[in-house]
C-alpha cells in the first residue's frame, strides 16, 4: 500500500483514501507563498513515510510547482501525479497566486511522473503543459475539455485520475 501526499483540497480523492492519505498544510493557501509550501509537502512526506515506505505526491495547480521545488531540494518519493500545472507566466492566471511561484524552473524528477492537463485549462496551454511534462521527464496524458481539472470541472470522484494513478504505480 502506497502512503499519498496530496498537495490539494481534493475533499473527495482524500475520502477515498481514507487514512492512508496525508495533505499539506501551508500556511499560505490564500497567499501562496513557496517556501511555506515546500516545507509543508516535507512535513506530509515525513508524516506519509513514518506510515509506509512508498511514498507518491499528489499535486494539483501551485502544488505542482511546489512538489518541483522539493524534488529540486533533494526530495525523493515513489511516483508523483502532477495534475494541472499552471503556466504561472499565462495572462489568465492571477498574477497575486503566482508570486514565488514563477522562480521554479521545469527540471526533471527523480521518481516515475505523469502530468495530467486539459486541453482548455484556463491556466495553461496543452502544449505548454506538454513542455513542462518533457521538462519534468514526465508522461503526459491530456484529457479533452476538464478546465483546470478542479471542483468546477465537475469530474465528481475522478475516476479516470484514479485511474491513472494506478497506471502509474503498476510496473510495465
Amino acid at each position: 500500500m502506497i502512503t499519498p501526499v496530496f498537495s490539494s483540497r481534493w475533499t473527495r480523492a482524500l475520502a477515498a483514501w481514507g487514512d492512508h492519505a496525508v495533505r499539506i498544510v501551508p500556511a499560505s493557501w490564500s497567499e501562496p507563498e513557496l517556501d511555506d509550501w515546500v516545507a509543508a509537502v516535507q512535513r506530509a512526506y515525513d508524516d506519509a513515510r513514518s506510515r509506509n515506505d512508498d511514498v507518491v505526491l499528489v499535486a494539483h495547480s501551485l502544488g505542482c510547482w511546489a512538489a518541483a521545488a522539493w524534488f529540486a531540494a533533494g526530495g525523493s518519493a515513489t511516483a508523483a501525479l502532477l495534475v494541472a500545472p499552471p503556466d504561472t507566466q499565462h495572462p489568465t492566471f492571477p498574477s497575486e497566486r503566482a508570486g514565488t511561484f514563477q522562480s521554479v524552473a521545469a527540471q526533471p524528477l527523480p521518481c516515475p511522473s505523469l502530468l495530467v492537463a486539459s486541453t482548455d485549462d484556463p491556466y495553461c496551454s496543452a502544449e505548454r503543459a506538454t513542455n513542462f511534462a518533457d521538462a519534468w521527464k514526465a508522461d503526459c496524458h491530456l484529457v479533452e475539455h476538464a478546465g483546470h481539472l478542479n471542483s468546477a470541472s465537475n469530474l465528481g470522484d475522478w475516476p479516470l485520475g484514479r485511474q491513472l494513478l494506478d497506471d502509474l504505480l503498476t510496473p510495465a
